[in-house]
């Protein structure tokens, strides 16, 4: 069973910097690939996605000119450089990925479109 694998959470003041990672656990490739993140008490949601190819991009509203997500497919990796981080940006963040789906021509933010998931990686922003 192939896993995703979070790296580069951690603890930083409010308007500091992160660098998340995440690559497959085994010899394998994604294609469309996100970032989620749930904070305590709510719902998973959506963060940003990437499309196969890297050139197209998507955000949510409340990340928009603050993060950006970006590949190296050479690594097979995925990035979310996350700047003027705030207090409600504090949740965990989940990659995830598809095999089959390529571009961002879909319901890229929806959870049900991902085949593999990982398991997180804790981002804590303090005021």
């Amino acid at each position: 069973q192939v896993q995703l694998v979070e790296s580069g959470g951690g603890l930083v003041q409010a308007g500091g910097s992160l660098r998340l990672s995440c690559a497959p656990s085994e010899r394998t490739f994604t294609e469309l690939m996100a970032w989620f993140r749930r904070a305590p008490g709510k719902e998973r949601e959506f963060v940003a996605a990437i499309s196969a190819s890297g050139i197209r991009t998507e955000y949510a509203d409340s990340v928009k000119g603050r993060f950006t997500i970006s590949r190296d497919n050479a690594k097979r990796t995925v990035y979310l450089q996350m700047t003027s981080l705030k207090p409600e940006d504090t949740a965990v963040y989940y990659c995830a990925g598809d095999r089959t789906t390529y571009s961002l021509s879909g319901a890229y933010y929806r959870e049900d479109t991902y085949e593999y998931w990982g398991q997180g990686t804790q981002v804590s922003v303090s005021s």
